[in-house]
């Protein structure tokens, strides 16, 4: 079975300045929206050591830092920066004008 994906808007460029992240939450799911050097990306929002919200956490260069315990994931390839075998996932992201789009399995 092919997963059917759809753009949602999950924000403004405008509230997401260069060297930011920024966490969004649609449904039971949550995001982590990096802007790093003005190049938007989204990975998974949780941490895969304790659970960590990544949106809620700090950028250090390419890499998202979860504010609980300081792992830090590669904002463009999802990969831990210690162990790049740990991937949380990356999503596409477009930004049309002002609107940030993030591509998501549409939900039965």
């Amino acid at each position: 079975m092919v997963e059917s994906m759809s753009l949602v808007k999950v924000g403004s460029l405008s509230q997401l300045p260069a060297d930011s992240v920024t966490e969004v939450t649609l449904g039971n799911d949550t995001y982590a929206l990096c802007n790093v050097g003005g190049r938007v990306t989204a990975i998974g929002g949780t941490c895969l050591h304790r659970g960590g919200p990544l949106g809620q956490g700090a950028l250090h260069g390419n890499n998202v830092v979860c504010p609980w315990h300081a792992w830090e994931w590669d904002c463009q390839t999802g990969a831990n920066d210690f162990d790049p075998s740990q991937k949380v996932p990356t999503f596409t992201v477009q930004v049309d004008g002002d609107d940030i789009l993030l591509e998501v399995p549409e939900r039965a």
